[in-house]
């Protein structure tokens, strides 16, 4: 596959990148109003799904035709997102639970044919029948509303790392990443994997993700937080971080990210690097000890979807430190897939990358 007619991309190795995450199909679908009605949706929001919205996703494939099929869920996003920057199919892995049904199916489809190199675990509960996660993306106008079904996505068990095919995976990789919503699912997945890292000098990178998990699920990620090489977030993310982990007397963004990039690291080798996006606003840069660099940001013309834009800038980011680039030219590679994503509808791309570093400021 070419690579990008402006960098001089190397070859990376099959699986240099290893992601672990809560896999969901994302279903998309154009639907109207009387649609959301009809579950009690409102047009821009995102939840959870409940009772109120069993069928859902059944009337969509039936009575939408025009649906489209992306693999989703945050980690997953980002895989997809390096793999798509690089055009090199496999480079990287991705795992997570999901269910034998025609969603898993479904998922791995769309998954493989993103260049994926997929290791799911399969939620074999004969009891009660635990289907792949899904999220409905229902777009009306401008709008969007997700329900989310996490389904077998929260089944994760540990014993999968045990399986010496996966065992082989993790010896492979070279950087390792978890979204923060996989705290909530396996935390000791992560330990495990952050011990591998921090043995065998490798890189561990993570994200804050959202609000509630540094609120509900912060013990899980403070006990990963000195295996962390980059942290990745959002100014909300981090001032929830800062109100339930750090508590310092500060609002003051830039002052959070910093004590955040000097907290206690095991491998002392190498400086935490934290990475912080603002929306519109500029991208900030802590390294542990230097001083703060702020990155401004390219808008385009039209926004037609925001969602997604958090996950492919990091695997924009991730695919340029595979890549041995600078932190500025990996901040700028994320910057560029986050623009190229917003432009799309859903967590998609265009066919092929455009992207040189020198000129997409």
């Amino acid at each position: 596959m070419a690579s990008n007619e402006s960098s001089d991309n190397k070859k990376l190795s099959d699986g240099t990148i290893f992601g672990i995450g809560n896999p969901l199909l994302d279903i998309i679908a154009e639907v109207p109003v009387s649609f959301l009605e009809s579950y009690n949706l409102k047009s821009n929001d995102a939840i959870l799904a409940g009772e109120a919205h069993k069928g859902l996703n059944e009337s969509l494939l039936r009575d939408y035709p025009h649906h489209q099929f992306v693999a989703g869920g945050a980690t997953q996003n980002s895989m997809r997102t390096a793999t798509w920057l690089l055009q090199q199919p496999h480079v990287c892995v991705y795992m997570g639970c999901v269910g034998q049904d025609k969603y898993h199916q479904l998922l791995h489809d769309a998954a493989s044919k993103s260049g994926l190199l997929l290791s799911y675990q399969i939620c074999e509960n004969s009891e009660e029948r635990i289907q792949t996660g899904t999220c409905a993306v229902l777009i009306n106008g401008n709008n969007r509303s997700l329900v989310a079904n996490l389904g077998a996505a929260n089944h994760f068990t540990i014993d999968h790392l045990d399986d010496p095919n996966n065992k082989q995976l993790m010896e492979n990789a070279k950087i390792f990443y978890t979204a923060g919503f996989f705290y909530t699912v396996c935390p000791a997945a992560v330990m495990r994997i952050c011990e591998h890292a921090d043995k065998n000098n490798k890189l561990f990178c993570t994200n804050l993700s959202a609000p509630f998990i540094s609120e509900f699920f912060g013990d899980k990620l403070m006990k990963a937080m000195p295996y962390v090489d980059y942290l990745f977030g959002n100014d909300s993310e981090v001032t929830s971080f800062n109100k339930h982990q750090l508590k310092l007397d500060t609002e003051d963004i830039k002052e959070i990210v910093k004590a955040i990039s000097e907290l206690p690291k095991k491998n002392s080798q190498r400086k935490r690097v934290v990475i912080i996006t603002q929306g519109s606003e500029p991208t900030i840069l802590a390294i542990a000890g230097d001083n703060i660099k702020e990155f401004p940001v390219k808008k385009p013309m039209e926004i037609v979807d925001t969602n997604g834009a958090g996950d492919t800038f990091v695997g924009g980011f991730l695919a340029y430190l595979a890549l041995d680039k600078t932190l500025e030219e990996a901040i700028q590679a994320g910057a560029y897939c986050a623009y190229e994503c917003i432009q799309q509808s859903g967590c998609t791309f265009p066919d092929k990358p455009n992207f040189d570093p020198a000129k997409f400021v």
